[in-house]
């Protein structure tokens, strides 16, 4: 006789199915509730005002993505590594700040430039810029921060791609840069779909129409969790955090605020569009703006996403250098930001 018992599920096969961002919300407001539970319907109700003030900005962003996956239209930056070395790195930079590229595609997308002899300076503007600013990105810190930060944070990617791949150019022969990549790097990738041909007409073909749903229902999803995750989290900081001690520690003039803001943003960061609503409720407490645009610049190069994908690749020197660079430009790009404020 056939057994029809089901064994049940491993405790670590079900725990690897649920979804951590949204686990912790869940307890933040069971805890919430435990300790004071007037508080819990302000709260949510906060955060789902501030999601339904950025949802057009996510539409956009996810319609964005959703697109140039499926038109093949990712393409258009091959022909950015080729040519003169400067010329690369300037190139390298604007592909890094403009492009959508997540963290996992990057890594075969480099491991391929570096093995047809790309410069390692064209490569480490390329990663500096690449995790700090998409289309995607854009959208959500136009809507959640202001426009002019995310022109300004923008503007600060290319920057320190361009000053992180001019500094490698110049510092090539040192033992620092020399003999940069890992003897059998790993390649590998959650993202290494095949790169279509470029087609406009994506709806013409059902491939790039199925492409098409999958990238924007997979992007949708990603953005709506993280940004309710950090909307919560910008009502508790508001809340609960007085703006006075937020003025007083990272919000005066100078070079300290600035400073501490990059290197608190280099360890901190968790994720780049949860930062956007965490960052615009630090500024509207009374954070130097300089300080903001230090921990995004700062936290955005060295999250473990953009990390990883460096680390797969070079020896740690290089490694170490590639955060260097980016503290560096995070602290020099704060204190551009709080002069043109």
């Amino acid at each position: 006789m056939a057994d029809i018992t089901q064994s049940p599920m491993a405790p670590r096969a079900l725990w690897s199915r649920i979804d951590k961002v949204f686990l912790t919300g869940i307890v933040i407001v069971v805890v919430l509730a435990i300790f004071d539970r007037p508080a819990v319907g302000p709260s949510l109700t906060e955060m789902l005002d501030s999601f339904w003030g950025t949802l057009p900005f996510i539409l956009f962003a996810v319609a964005a993505i959703a697109v140039m996956k499926a038109t093949g239209s990712e393409r258009l930056l091959d022909g950015a590594f080729t040519g003169r070395e400067t010329r690369m790195i300037v190139l390298g930079a604007l592909v890094g700040g403009l492009s959508p590229f997540c963290s996992c595609q990057v890594i075969p997308f480099v491991a391929a430039l570096l093995a047809a002899g790309a410069p390692l300076s064209a490569v480490m503007a390329f990663w500096l810029a690449s995790p700090l600013m998409d289309p995607a990105m854009f959208s959500i810190t136009a809507g959640g921060i202001g426009f002019d930060f995310a022109i300004g944070k923008t503007v600060a990617a290319v920057a320190l791609g361009v000053f992180g791949g001019l500094t490698v150019k110049l510092m090539a022969a040192t033992p620092v840069f020399a003999d940069p990549l890992r003897a059998q790097p790993n390649i590998g990738g959650c993202c290494g779909a095949k790169k279509l041909t470029l087609n406009w007409r994506f709806w013409q073909e059902s491939d790039r129409r199925r492409i098409f749903g999958d990238a924007a229902w997979s992007n949708l999803f990603f953005l709506g969790k993280w940004l309710l995750f950090a909307y919560l989290l910008q009502a508790l900081l508001i809340r609960y955090v007085p703006a006075d001690l937020i003025a007083r520690v990272i919000g005066g003039d100078g070079i300290g605020p600035v400073l501490l803001a990059a290197l608190v943003g280099a360890p901190a960061y968790l994720n780049g569009y949860a930062a956007v609503p965490l960052i615009g409720g630090l500024i509207e407490q009374g954070m130097n703006p300089g300080a903001g645009m230090a921990f995004m610049i700062a936290g955005g190069v060295s999250s473990i996403p953009a990390a990883v994908a460096v680390w797969a690749l070079v020896k740690p020197r290089v490694f170490a250098a590639y955060l260097g660079l980016a503290i560096t430009g995070a602290v020099l790009a704060g204190l551009a930001w709080g002069a043109f404020v």
